[in-house]
């Protein structure tokens, strides 16, 4: 609509196969955003975005969906959202790695979800909508407190060939004193041989006669 006075413009851009697999076809790069600046609301949904996806800087952009994408770690994609996006209020990471409900895996409950969305209320305050669920007072409340210490963190996967192991400091763990002879190179001896016991202080002095000593 052209106002003598005001120009407005509303933009709301979905990035979206429809109708196809995810596959090598699907959205990976967001190249060419950037000439969107009014740009209000935009639906990354089912691509092969990752955590280190790079928007450009959208000052009016207030909703922003990346369900059932590839992002696996939130701490470095909020830093960059809060960045590029100050005015966002509802953001959706439904479907992905990093969201830990049960839509990516049933060996999330509840409590592992309501960290996750203290973390991201701590580091994005002014959002009001998560997910599929409006953010209340409690939460942003405990979020100022406890957000920072919610953050999940995940050890590096380790390599499994004893060269990568060693290369990182791990070496194979034995109880055995080191010796110099070969462990190949062994001599056993099988002989018969005679206890007897003659201390007093042994429970099994009670069940045995002097005669058997």
């Amino acid at each position: 609509i052209m106002l003598k006075k005001k120009i407005s413009f509303v933009f709301v851009i979905v990035v979206q196969h429809l109708n196809r697999p995810l596959g090598p076809s699907c959205t990976r790069s967001l190249e060419g955003l950037e000439e969107f600046v009014c740009l209000e609301e935009l639906i990354l949904d089912n691509n092969l975005l990752r955590s280190d996806l790079q928007l450009p800087r959208l000052p009016y952009l207030h909703t922003l969906t990346i369900n059932k994408n590839q992002i696996t770690e939130l701490d470095s994609l909020l830093d960059h959202l809060a960045e590029v996006v100050p005015s966002l209020k509802y953001l959706s990471l439904l479907g992905n790695v990093a969201c830990p409900n049960q839509l990516v895996s049933l060996d999330n409950d509840e409590s592992d979800y309501q960290r996750y969305r203290f973390f991201i209320l701590h580091k994005m305050p002014n959002l009001k909508f998560l997910d599929a669920r409006k953010v209340s007072q409690k939460e942003q409340r405990e979020a100022s407190t406890r957000g920072v210490f919610m953050k999940v963190v995940k050890p590096k996967e380790l390599a499994t060939g004893d060269g990568d192991l060693n290369t990182l400091g791990f070496h194979q763990y034995t109880p055995l004193p080191q010796g110099t002879r070969d462990g190949s190179n062994h001599k056993g001896i099988f002989a018969k041989c005679r206890y007897v016991y003659h201390g007093k202080h042994s429970e099994g002095n009670r069940f045995i006669r002097d005669d058997q000593l």
